[in-house]
């Protein structure tokens, strides 16, 4: 602090004196302190004396001398640089001087010094002042004492600043208020309109003094036993003049209680605190309790309910966290008889419930029904309209720690204090036990102000809150209280005195936000408790599906002939939507069958629909007619929306399609879509991660085809991608795109690869040949996907050119879809087998040439070419991250921006295969591996040597995982599996005879399909230097082989889906694997495939061993969904959303699902996804360790991705990443510990349900 003289002190002090007598005029006419600060801000601007005054003065020469020298040196070295030949103009030298000035340290040096020295003069004025003001104050006290309670007397002072005590109230304003009264008005009128006037006009620092004036005048009011104040027994007539001028007052009060929030954080923490305690302290009020409760004269807080019913002003004050926190300190210090009493009002009111018949409830509640006005409250209503306020403050209060931390409550004539479940239960038990309002004119007005939904609002309101909700509402206590009317309705017994039809709706509005958030469908589904041993009473999800279904079966008899018994219907199924629509869910609900009940219960209301007759003009039914059409429709749409919601699983999805209304149910989801509706209010993400579900089947591709989705995307599109909208006039030309595929097409690129699986892509280009039109309209818009191969893939005509707009734009568009969807290779083999796509972007690239010199031709390099190149690569070469190298989509700085070679014919350049593959070695001689083969010698039981094998196979693999492969691991498998084979308990498919000879199935025919997966097989084993040039045949005969041992075992079956008419579309990833792990052996192939048939894996690993198979359910069959989708991927993301959270929260923001993926990993062995090692090891570990580790190792992969994921979640582009990359640096041995945590947590329920593939679903 710097050291100022006392005549240095008393020099300032003058000179502030001066400057504020100058200035005094402008300053007391400013309207706020805020303009006052303005207006001296802005002095030197509108004071022509400003330089005169002698603080001015004294500043100038204060910098002067500190500064002074430095300036000049500063304005000396930018003269000199002038004379140099640089030219600065005066603005230029004086910004810059001023800059270097105000970074320069002597500045900040004379800054602070002369703040330190100002801080001492000013401190000593206020001081000063203070005295001043407090003699002042003594004076007028003595003047004023005899009117004391009429007049508010105001010291007027305010601290919001060192200069804000001089601001004073004017007293003539004052004066001239007090004028302008009428004495001839009564005195009561007199003070209203004093203070009605006094916060009109004052500024906002003085108000606080007349509402604490008010206040304080309205406590006494109350306290005075000379007021005739109304008692509880004689309730409140409006017309009395006496209770009109306290209302007035009192609603006075509140107006101001509302407005304070918006501009007290302006102010001192002190001015906020001050009105809030002046409030508390009238609000606290309570008179002589001694005499009876009808005589009881009422408090402050009735007539505050009566303006303010709902409590507004605390549901403002507890808004910021500024005014909560003083709120809720001065109420646990010394006001917590507010909270005490407004709990006691709530216990009141539904002891009164418990007690009395619905109507004479009705009575007490007249507000709620009564619509005609009234100008008068019995003390019944006015007890009514209490507990209405003190439910809308607790509510309030609930929402935050410390409000929750004021609890427990102990309450006069109440042995136990009341907890927060207490109070929660209580407000849960107002839902049944409040009756209902009459039904009147405008129901959703007075619904306004019933205690049900007002709870229902509060309770909503705290599912909201995460912490909030998890404190208060996430326990076995609220829930069984919430669920116990539902509980003695399935028992036969009635739910609570009034519970009405209303009520199980608001209920059900609760549990389906407490469903929706994942701590507390963990709650419904498992309890509290989930680590305890079972309970014997079942948990809330179970309760409600057993509600749920008895409601939609009609099984159960509640509130006979009622109007609004669908809307219950529908209310409670919604909750169960929230919980079927997550994977564990679905799993504690599949036993219900509620998919059946809703599709029955749909079906049923969809013949009603078609029988309501069409109104005829002039009816009088035509209203009621029109009405009751409408409650059905919408009844109808809610059961397709519920339908429609089991598509949010892979499982869900199959029970859809086995209620035959998928089509519906899509058609439904399409009208939604294109009216940009949500799927409901309680799901975030729209529905990108339906249509990904529904599009990942055959069933499902078709649905979206018929639906109109599929034309609508395309239509889209299109619009984006070339001629823009119609109805768009357009003014300007769009500007050229920077990326390959433009913003404006990202979305609608996204949607077609989500929708272009590989079972949709056979559903709705399979057997189909491309238009190839001579010519193509300019306005002539795709609406298939085979359209847009068409348009924009194959463009192998002059005509498909000449019909694009935007050419280049476009073909690279359908390039980049090419070479996502390119990555299932089970698609890019239909494609190349129906449209030879290969060869057309080998034709393309030889047109895109240019002659050099003598015969030789250069390509040209341009985005088409670099993209087609990477293509031909990608779509022509096998192999994991380290197997293949792909070229780069973007050109590089230098000489030689693409030095990647372009070709138009085969082979591919060396350069794109990898040189680190060697020949895998035979490890045999390792000594833990000849532990390993030595147990397949042994003849210990049976279970016994299954276990050492697994052990030991377990040991190696997170030891020494290299040696597991070539020849050992080909002795390996035989061995294991053909003692497996031999034990019936681990047989899960009954053995079947086989007795075809080579030359029996030599002359059948494989699909074109199958034969391009055979070369592309044998290139890829050679390539790995595993395979020998012959190998095509023997393949092909493994594949023949196979195909008639499987149709052996296959059921007839009539279906219009493509997939099911004949044999699996698809290449045999699997046996083409196993071809290669066997060398190329195809006797050892096929026999190892006849007994691995026989376990349960080969359902799963093998995926044409279940195609149309006649050991699973006829309605499995027809739904053309494999076990691996139902099963593997359903519990892929089950474990995923337990297991790696972030990345399953990633997957719903992309609109993706984590199971489309995972099926095409699957189906195709991971090829290109991995390296052969790994693709062995997984292989391996599933036949040896059980098929559930097929999900633990999708969930490891996961886990390994989990920072690219979220990083492509950002960039928005996840779904083409999964596709289109490698799984670099995946090692499935890597992760082993890690896969047998898994296990131990998951695999009893896993297996389970893998094991009951085979199960009719009951």
């Amino acid at each position: 602090m710097a050291l100022v003289s006392g005549e240095v002190e008393v020099m300032l002090q003058a000179m502030l004196r001066q400057l504020f007598q100058s200035v005094k005029e402008k300053i007391t006419g400013a309207p706020s302190l805020e303009c006052a600060e303005e207006i001296l801000l802005h002095l030197e601007e509108t004071d022509e004396n400003f330089h005169n005054y002698e603080f001015v003065k004294y500043l100038r020469q204060y910098i002067c001398n500190t500064l002074g020298s430095m300036i000049e040196e500063e304005i000396e070295k930018w003269t000199s640089d002038q004379n140099q030949g640089e030219e600065f103009g005066y603005d230029t030298v004086v910004q810059h001087v001023t800059k270097r000035t105000q970074e320069s340290k002597e500045y900040k040096e004379m800054m602070h010094s002369l703040k330190n020295i100002m801080m001492i003069v000013v401190d000593s004025m206020i001081n000063k002042f203070e005295e001043d003001e407090m003699q002042s104050q003594e004076r007028q006290k003595k003047i004023q004492k005899e009117k004391s309670n009429s007049y508010c007397t105001d010291n007027c002072s305010d601290s919001d600043s060192s200069f804000g005590q001089s601001y004073k109230f004017c007293q003539g304003k004052l004066q001239l208020i007090l004028d302008q009264l009428d004495p001839g008005q009564p005195k009561e009128d007199r003070i209203l309109k004093f203070y009605a006037q006094t916060f009109t006009l004052s500024p906002l620092h003085m108000t606080k003094e007349i509402y604490k004036s008010l206040a304080k005048y309205l406590e006494l009011y109350f306290l005075s036993r000379e007021n005739h104040i109304p008692t509880l027994s004689t309730g409140i007539d409006i017309t009395n003049p006496n209770v009109i001028h306290l209302l007035k007052k009192v609603r006075l009060l509140n107006e101001y209680q509302k407005e304070a929030p918006s501009f007290w954080i302006r102010h001192p923490e002190k001015y906020m605190e001050e009105i809030v305690e002046s409030t508390l302290s009238l609000l606290s009020v309570k008179h002589d309790q001694s005499h009876l409760v009808s005589q009881k004269i009422l408090d402050p807080i009735y007539f505050l309910a009566l303006v303010d019913t709902k409590a507004v002003w605390f549901k403002k004050w507890m808004h910021a966290y500024y005014s909560r926190t003083a709120v809720l300190r001065l109420i646990e210090k010394k006001y917590k008889s507010l909270i005490t009493t407004a709990v006691q009002q709530c216990v009141q009111y539904f002891e009164l419930c418990k007690t009395m018949k619905a109507d004479e409830v009705l009575g007490h509640s007249k507000p709620c029904g009564n619509k005609q006005k009234t100008f008068y409250y019995s003390g019944q209503e006015l007890q009514y309209i209490y507990f209405i306020h003190s439910l809308c403050l607790l509510g309030r209060l609930l929402i935050y720690t410390q409000g929750r931390k004021l609890f427990p409550i102990k309450l006069k004539n109440r042995k136990d204090s009341v907890s927060l479940a207490d109070l929660l239960v209580l407000f849960t038990q107002l839902i049944y036990y409040s009756p209902s309002c009459p039904k009147m004119t405008s129901p959703g007005h007075l619904e306004n102000y019933s205690p049900a939904s007002m709870v229902t609002e509060i309770l909503c309101i705290l599912c909201d809150q995460k912490e909030c909700a998890i404190e208060c509402l996430y326990n076995n206590t609220v829930i069984e209280a919430l669920l116990q009317p539902i509980h003695n309705l399935m028992k036969g017994t009635k739910a609570a005195p009034n519970c009405s039809e209303t009520a199980l709706i608001h209920v059900a509005d609760i549990l389906a936000r407490i469903a929706s958030v994942e701590e507390g469908l963990i709650l419904l589904l498992y309890g509290e408790n989930m680590s305890s041993p079972e309970e014997k009473s079942p948990t809330g999800a179970h309760i409600i599906a057993q509600f749920s279904k008895k409601v939609l079966d009609e099984d159960i008899s509640i509130f006979p002939g009622s109007e609004m018994f669908p809307a219950v219907k529908g209310a409670f199924t919604s909750v169960c939507r929230q919980i079927y629509g997550t994977c564990e869910g679905l799993q504690v609900l599949i036993p219900y069958n509620l998919h059946e009940s809703i599709a029955k219960a749909w079906k049923k209301t969809s013949l009603l629909s078609e029988r309501i007759p069409t109104p005829v003009q002039g009816s009088d039914s035509v209203s009621s007619k029109s009405q009751e059409s409408q409650n059905i429709m919408a009844c109808e749409e809610n059961l397709l929306d519920d339908l429609l919601n089991f598509a949010a699983t892979p499982k869900g999805l199959q029970l859809l399609q086995r209620t035959g209304a998928i089509s519906e149910c899509v058609t439904f989801m399409f009208s939604q879509y294109a009216k940009e509706l949500e799927v409901s209010r309680h799901k975030k993400f729209g529905y990108g991660v339906l249509v990904t579900h529904v599009a990942s089947t055959a069933a499902g591709a078709v649905a979206l085809q018929s639906s109109g989705f599929i034309n609508a995307l395309l239509t889209e599109l299109w619009a984006n991608l070339e001629c823009g909208r119609d109805d768009v006039r357009v003014t300007h030309p769009k500007s050229t795109p920077v990326d390959p595929i433009d913003r404006s097409c990202q979305k609608s690129f996204l949607a077609l690869v989500n929708l272009l699986s590989y079972p949709a892509v056979y559903e709705l280009v399979g057997n189909q040949g491309l238009p190839n039109k001579e010519e193509y309209s300019l306005r002539e818009v795709p609406t298939r996907v085979i359209d847009i191969i068409d348009r924009l893939i194959i463009l192998n005509s002059e005509a498909k050119i000449r019909s694009l707009f935007s050419y280049e734009q476009s073909h690279i568009f359908g390039l980049r879809l090419l070479s996502v969807v390119c990555c299932d290779l089970d698609t890019l083999l239909l494609l190349e087998a129906q449209y030879q796509v290969s060869e057309m972007l080998l034709n393309a690239q030889e047109e895109n040439t240019l002659e050099t010199s003598d015969s030789h031709r250069d390509f040209i390099i341009d985005s088409l070419s670099v993209e087609r190149n990477h293509v031909l690569v990608r779509i022509n070469l096998i192999g994991g991250p380290m197997e293949r190298i792909l070229p780069p989509r973007i050109l590089e700085k230098g000489d030689d921006p693409y030095p990647w070679p372009m070709f138009s014919s085969y082979p591919l350049p060396d350069c794109y295969l990898s040189d680190r593959v060697t020949r895998n070695a035979d490890l045999k001689q390792d000594n833990d591996l000849g532990k390993l083969l030595l147990h397949f010698k042994m003849s210990d039981k049976q279970t016994e040597w299954i276990e050492n094998c697994r052990r030991q196979f377990c040991k190696m693999m997170k030891a020494k995982p290299d040696i597991i492969s070539g020849g050992a691991l080909v002795e390996l498998l035989e061995k294991f599996v053909l003692h497996l084979s031999e034990s019936p308990s681990e047989c899960y498919f009954p053995s079947v005879e086989y007795t075809a000879t080579d030359a029996s199935v030599k002359n059948e025919n494989l699909s074109s399909v199958q034969q391009l997966g055979v070369k592309m097989t044998v290139r890829y084993g050679k390539f790995l230097n595993l395979l020998r040039d012959d190998a095509e045949n023997d393949l092909t005969l493994v594949l023949k082989h196979c195909e008639r041992f499987l149709k052996q075992q296959q059921a007839s079956v009539k279906s219009s889906l493509l997939c099911l008419q004949g044999s699996y579309t698809g290449h045999d990833w699997f046996v083409s694997s196993l071809f290669i792990i066997m060398l190329g052996d195809k006797d050892k192939t096929f026999r190892f495939l006849q007994q691995f048939s026989r376990l349960l894996t080969s359902a799963f690993l093998w995926l044409p061993r279940l195609h149309i198979s006649r050991y699973l359910p006829i309605d499995t069959i027809e739904s053309g969904i494999h076990p691996v989708y139902f099963c593997s991927t359903h519990y892929i993301e089950m474990l995923l959303k337990a297991e790696v959270p972030l990345v399953f929260s990633a997957f719903h923001m992309s609109g993706f699902a984590p199971s489309q993926i995972c099926l095409q990993w699957i189906t195709q062995c991971f090829w290109n996804y991995l390296d052969w090692i790994e693709i062995c090891h997984y292989i391996a570990t599933c036949i040896f360790l059980g098929p559930d580790y097929q999900v633990y190792i999708c969930i490891a992969i996961f886990k390994h991705l989990q920072q690219d994921i979220l990083q492509h979640t950002q960039i928005q582009d996840l779904q083409v990443f999964l596709k289109e990359e490698a799984l670099h640096g995946f090692r499935v041995s890597d992760y082993f510990e890690y896969m047998e945590i898994l296990e131990q947590n998951y695999r009893p329920v896993l297996l389970r349900d893998m094991w009951n593939i085979r199960v009719q679903s009951t």
